[in-house]
């Protein structure tokens, strides 16, 4: 028997209950063709993937540089807790809502890890009436671009150890290669591992291991490349390892640029898709936000503001994550503009932040959400400290008492923002107009005045700092000697000026998964540092945080199955 949804609409009786799945699959679509006619994309520019999704030429987003730019909108949230919070829902949502309301929009989110779908979390294609489809294609291989990422991570990977073998003309220290290899699972077997063994025809035994695709650096290159040409150079940027006199060995130096690219030169075209309401959506890129820089790609989101009034996107995890890099990294690299900012909230993840177990989050109280609701106030600060106005969706819940929803507004209402109702799960479009009004307002009022939260030219732990400081409201951020020489090496090699990548975990402001709302004064330790060089940041991995997640004790893949008729069952 297919699970139960995770959520209830108000006044929904249970027979009518349909799963996220039930949902995407009874959609009316339309041919993608349609879709994009009405972005005002020819049907010979699109390349097709079956019926119902296509890639967007190249050839066709060179041909918009000049138009102007519509409305950039951001959705984030407060850190995830298992009682969810609905961000690409809200997403989703808020995309219809803007529709529904007469203006031009796109939603513009990223692609589903395999990982999570088999893992905990889910697909990445919103949820109830608020979806991108088709469901079961988007969370599953989609258009192939995660599997062309793998190949072209893993083909340099090859590359290396095949120079190595046939006489290492460019003397690199096996002991310093720092190219791992990737796939799109989780498997915490695969984290360290030796290679190379069973004798002289393998090659030369070295400790490596894997990383999960969406934190390859491929992957963020594929998301921050403009073009072609970019995408090539910023792959030969990559630094695979270092010689024995301690300089950089580029992926051009082995000759292995050229074909990633051929690998990637598919899966650089945006992915076009539709809502469950027939309105257009690019599903482009998947870097994760706790350990990647958490975006869509950049390709996506400008094309969409040529072709849209509004774009609608989102950034992976709470605001303290996928917020931050969206502005110090992507909206750095792409000069992007946000207008305006939603935060997604819930009554039952406030709750949560304030003590609440889960099996309690049924029954009403005040009284833990007011604490929780500290949680929210420090997102709303920290995204306001980039000069972009905020409006706070309270994404809605069956169980969400008056009393709950009145105490959030009151809150939100106190910081000088507003909080507004969201139904969308149940209602679609015209559960969310309110917000979609609010959004409006915000971006065509001009508030936004957008900065970056630090410069290019201080040192790069000064950067992690203020991110610590500022962002996490952590008193110190600790490092060993070995980690903090590495950051002055590249400094001196000409890295200094790039901004700063946390990995960190999603589930809190501090590196302690555990400590819920908003602690102050922790410590920021970075365990190490890593240097992408082709994608143009560097990334400090901090706590006990992993690149390659391990699947928990009972995963969902344990409940995804084929049905009697062949249809996919589990999918969420």
């Amino acid at each position: 028997m297919p699970p139960l949804p995770r959520r209830l609409g108000r006044g929904t009786s249970m027979p009518s209950i349909k799963s996220d799945i039930e949902i995407a699959r009874a959609a009316t679509k339309k041919p993608i063709v349609e879709i994009g006619a009405k972005l005002g994309i020819p049907a010979e520019q699109l390349a097709p993937y079956g019926h119902d999704k296509a890639k967007i030429s190249a050839e066709f987003i060179a041909a918009q540089t000049g138009k102007k730019d519509g409305k950039l909108i951001l959705v984030t949230a407060i850190n995830p807790t298992p009682a969810g919070e609905g961000k690409t829902t809200t997403t989703v949502g808020l995309g219809d809502g803007l529709n529904r309301i007469g203006k031009k929009a796109i939603v513009c989110i990223r692609e589903a890890s395999l990982g999570p779908c088999f893992g905990i979390k889910g697909g990445a294609a919103g949820g109830g009436y608020a979806q991108v489809v088709p469901m079961e294609d988007i969370n599953l291989h989609f258009t192939g671009d995660f599997h062309a990422i793998t190949s072209a991570h893993n083909l340099l990977a090859a590359m290396v150890d095949n120079h190595i073998y046939w006489g290492n003309e460019e003397n690199i220290d096996i002991r310093r290669i720092t190219w791992r290899r990737v796939m799109d699972m989780n498997d915490r077997a695969l984290r360290s591992m030796v290679s190379s063994l069973g004798g002289i025809a393998n090659g030369f035994p070295r400790q490596g291991g894997f990383d999960i695709t969406v934190a390859s650096e491929v992957m963020a290159i594929l998301c921050l490349a403009t073009d072609l040409k970019d995408l090539e150079r910023r792959l030969g940027d990559i630094i695979i390892g270092y010689r024995f006199d301690r300089t950089p060995v580029h992926a051009r130096d082995l000759k292995a640029d050229g074909a990633m690219a051929v690998l990637l030169k598919d899966a650089m075209q945006p992915n076009l898709v539709q809502t469950l309401e027939n309105n257009p959506a690019f599903v482009h890129g998947g870097p994760f936000a706790n350990i990647a820089h958490g975006c869509n790609s950049v390709t996506a989101t400008k094309t969409a503001l040529k072709l849209g009034d509004y774009v609608v996107t989102e950034a992976g995890f709470g605001a303290d994550l996928g917020a931050e890099k969206f502005f110090n990294i992507k909206c750095r690299k792409a000069g992007l503009k946000p207008d305006a900012a939603v935060i997604v909230a819930t009554v039952r993840a406030l709750k949560m932040n304030g003590g609440v177990k889960k099996e309690d989050l049924g029954a009403e109280n005040v009284g833990a959400l007011k604490k929780g609701c500290a949680n929210l106030g420090r997102h709303v600060a920290n995204v306001r400290r980039f000069g972009v106005p905020v409006v706070v969706a309270i994404n809605h819940f069956v169980s969400d008492t008056d009393a709950e929803i009145a105490a959030v507004k009151e809150f939100v209402s106190r910081l000088g923002a507003e909080a507004i109702l969201c139904q969308h799960w149940a209602k679609g479009s015209a559960g969310i107009e309110e917000l979609a009004h609010k959004v409006v307002e915000l971006a065509e009022s001009g508030q936004a005045k957008f900065q970056p939260l630090y410069g290019d030219d201080i040192s790069l732990f000064e950067k992690i700092e203020i991110v610590a400081s500022k962002i996490y409201h952590a008193g110190e951020v600790t490092a060993d000697k070995a980690v903090r020489d590495q950051l002055q090496t590249w400094e001196e090699q000409g890295y200094g000026r790039l901004p700063v990548c946390m990995a960190k975990t999603q589930y809190s402001f501090s590196t302690d998964p555990n400590l819920r709302g908003a602690p102050e004064g922790h410590i920021v330790s970075v365990r190490e540092v890593r240097l992408s060089a082709g994608a143009g940041f560097v990334v400090a991995i901090t706590g006990e945080i992993m690149t390659m997640p391990g699947l928990p004790k009972s995963p969902s893949a344990e409940r995804i199955f084929l049905n009697d008729q062949g249809y996919i069952e589990g999918l969420f």
